[in-house]
């Protein structure tokens, strides 16, 4: 429940409306969202006619009737924080006045006199716990309540003096210490094994929070963000290891790879990232290979310091299992997604593709006989991931040159006869990949391709095929 707990001095004779001030400000039942306030007071107190600022704010348990009772529950949302988004809305209107209060208060007292600056900071991390619950659509918020849940944000910004979130939660400057530390001090309880999903926000809070950290300053606080993001990231939920993966692919944006491989952490990070690759979800095996891509680099740059000799590189390792899933996989959004990351491995990997280009070529012979739709994308990626191969691994393709230009003549031929629903672009696109890796293998087998393709040419009487060899996009390659 949410509650405003507060009492009159003893023999005070304000009337109720005025009397005290919270000094607790529970929120949904939530630990986290538990606001301390100034000491209760009133007219009579020891502040005499000024009383307190909250006071002047007009912040007392008669402002808002809902304070005392909990809203009705919302589905999806544990009963510990089932309070509706009107309730929401309610209580983050009470905040704003508590903050314009404090600031207000900031503002009047003459230096030396101990008070509001203080108690304005330790409601900070509380209120932005709060409004970054409600800042985004969610089962547990409305409009109204996201409204509130920006003022809130802004207001917090204006008392004090940032200019946006992210210098809110890291500081102005890098000698400033920012709010960051004491946002994850309220998060922390939240976020252990037993308890991170009992409050569904939490790991949004968490997530939205972390994403406005960069360098330099989210490498001090790597110990505190490291575990849970690997903890959210292990869930057996698709939602919560995507979220997860998200998190640990900013951290290793934004920390310098030697904090990174201090204490093995970049080695835990790739086991739980490798671990997912067995995966049969699209947007999760998505998120996982572009965290590995930029976490790869780390690794192999480790082993280089600490001359480490290993029969593969994590690199190989990660590629061999996603052409062995490639090989297999018949779902055509996983496919997509296998193509279009294949050639950043192929980049990365560099003449060391030549270890894999067997089951690469299974791979390439398989995904160009197979038209994936409209837009091609799978084709579209393994053209790409074909001519990254030949250009790094250009010594061994004469071998490969029949069995290459055979799949790709057929290719040219399926795209110039298809009468379906695929748009010029697309097959200008694939007839354009096409032309490329015809090129790149005439040059790398001394004009073999030329010679073949001229004899196809003369001896095949098939106007269709005339047709399709007449492209001027087939015949660029004539002109090289």
């Amino acid at each position: 429940c949410r509650e405003l707990r507060s009492g009159p001095p003893s023999g005070c004779a304000c009337p109720t409306g005025a009397q005290g001030v919270p000094q607790k400000l529970c929120l949904g039942g939530n630990p986290l969202l538990t606001v301390a306030g100034p000491p209760s007071s009133c007219a009579c107190g020891p502040e005499g006619a000024q009383g307190s600022p909250l006071l002047h704010a007009g912040v007392s348990p008669s402002c808002d009737p809902t304070i005392a009772h909990c809203g009705p529950a919302v589905p999806g949302v544990p009963s510990s924080c089932a309070w509706g988004p009107p309730k929401a809305a309610d209580a983050g209107s009470v905040l704003l006045l508590l903050l314009a209060g404090l600031a207000a208060a900031e503002g009047r007292e003459a230096p030396g006199v101990p008070a509001a600056g203080p108690r304005l900071r330790s409601v900070l991390g509380p209120v932005y716990v709060f409004a970054a619950t409600h800042a985004a659509e969610r089962p547990w918020t409305s409009a109204r309540s996201q409204s509130v849940a920006r003022e809130l944000l802004a207001e917090l910004l204006r008392a004090t003096g940032c200019g946006s979130v992210a210098e809110f939660l890291r500081g102005r400057n890098e000698d400033e210490e920012g709010r960051f530390a004491a946002v994850m001090g309220l998060l922390k309880q939240e976020l252990t094994k037993d308890t991170w999903k009992r409050n569904p926000a939490t790991k949004h809070v968490f997530s939205w929070t972390l994403l406005h950290i960069t360098r330099p300053w989210l490498s001090h606080y790597l110990e505190s963000v490291l575990p849970p993001s690997l903890l959210i990231s292990d869930d057996y939920q698709e939602e919560n290891k995507i979220l997860g993966v998200r998190c640990l692919h900013h951290i290793i944006l934004n920390v310098p790879a030697a904090d990174l491989c201090q204490f093995n952490r970049a080695q835990v990070v790739y086991h739980a990232l490798y671990n997912h690759l067995y995966s049969r979800e699209a947007p999760l095996i998505e998120a996982v290979l572009l965290c590995l891509l930029d976490l790869l680099p780390v690794l192999e740059r480790a082993q280089r310091h600490q001359k480490e000799t290993r029969p593969t590189a994590p690199c190989d390792e990660v590629l061999q299992l996603v052409l062995t899933h490639m090989e297999a996989e018949h779902r055509l959004a996983l496919r997509r997604v296998y193509a279009r990351a294949l050639p950043a491995f192929v980049q990365r990997l560099g003449i060391r593709i030549a270890r894999h280009l067997k089951r690469l070529e299974r791979v390439v012979l398989g995904y160009l006989e197979v038209c994936d739709g409209p837009e091609e994308e799978a084709r579209l990626g393994i053209l790409e991931t074909l001519r990254c191969t030949i250009e790094h691994a250009w010594p061994r393709m004469p071998c490969r040159l029949p069995v290459l230009l055979k799949a790709l003549l057929k290719m040219i031929w399926d795209v110039h006869t298809d009468q379906g629903s695929t748009p010029e672009p697309v097959k200008a696109a694939l007839l354009q990949g096409a032309t490329e890796c015809l090129i790149l293998l005439d040059r790398c087998s001394e004009g073999q391709v030329k010679v073949l393709l001229e004899g196809v040419y003369s001896s095949c009487e098939e106007g269709r095929v005339r047709e399709c060899t007449a492209d001027p996009m087939f015949t660029l390659l004539f002109v090289q």
